[in-house]
């Protein structure tokens, strides 16, 4: 039986965090830039990603992933990132707006990071996107604003890198998603597994 993920969750206590949130903001590009606009509303298309963005599609689309396998799976269709990075963020002297740094979807009140592999979120009266992975921070990201790579890309006391700059998932049921939808994460059976970059 699947659990909810509840608020705060350690990923190491088996246990379950943060189980809804809400859509903060939602952003399409249809050419490949680093930033997207935001829009009022966005259409998933299941299998495909954000309809009319230039990263929908059935295979990569990144266009590094793109350049060694062009037929590999496509399992960033959607970018997810938590609003509360911006006021982290904001603490290092950086304003960061939603849609900048390249998400789809701006979520607030939900621990993304903690989600566990395989994790489905339902976004809005349809929509609903399995989690795949951790977003891979690049140094794209300091061409946005110059020393931000640093504060969503680091390492813990342990030595192990830290990354910050949100989710990917695939569509797996279509529709609309706006700002102000709810947010439900529906964790997968077994235990819990980490994300890791995809």
């Amino acid at each position: 039986m699947k659990q909810p993920v509840e608020a705060g969750r350690d990923p190491g206590d088996g246990g379950s965090g943060m189980n809804d949130g809400t859509v903060a903001a939602v952003s399409r590009e249809e050419e490949y830039r680093f930033s997207k606009r935001g829009r009022d509303a966005i259409r998933l298309l299941a299998g495909l990603g954000v309809e009319g963005d230039a990263h929908q599609g059935v295979t990569v689309r990144h266009r590094s992933r793109m350049a060694r396998d062009p037929a590999q799976p496509n399992l960033r269709q959607v970018h997810l990132l938590h609003q509360e990075l911006f006021a982290d963020v904001a603490k290092a002297g950086f304003q960061v707006l939603p849609g900048q740094l390249g998400e789809n979807i701006t979520t607030a009140g939900i621990d993304l990071l903690g989600l566990s592999t395989g994790t489905r979120l339902r976004l809005g009266a349809e929509a609903v996107v399995e989690v795949t992975g951790l977003r891979n921070p690049c140094a794209q990201i300091d061409g946005l604003r110059a020393g931000l790579l640093k504060e969503v890309l680091g390492r813990d006391e342990h030595g192990r890198v830290i990354r910050r700059a949100g989710i990917m998932g695939i569509v797996l049921v279509g529709g609309a998603v706006r700002p102000g939808d709810r947010i439900e994460a529906e964790a997968p059976a077994g235990p819990h597994r980490p994300l890791a970059p995809v």
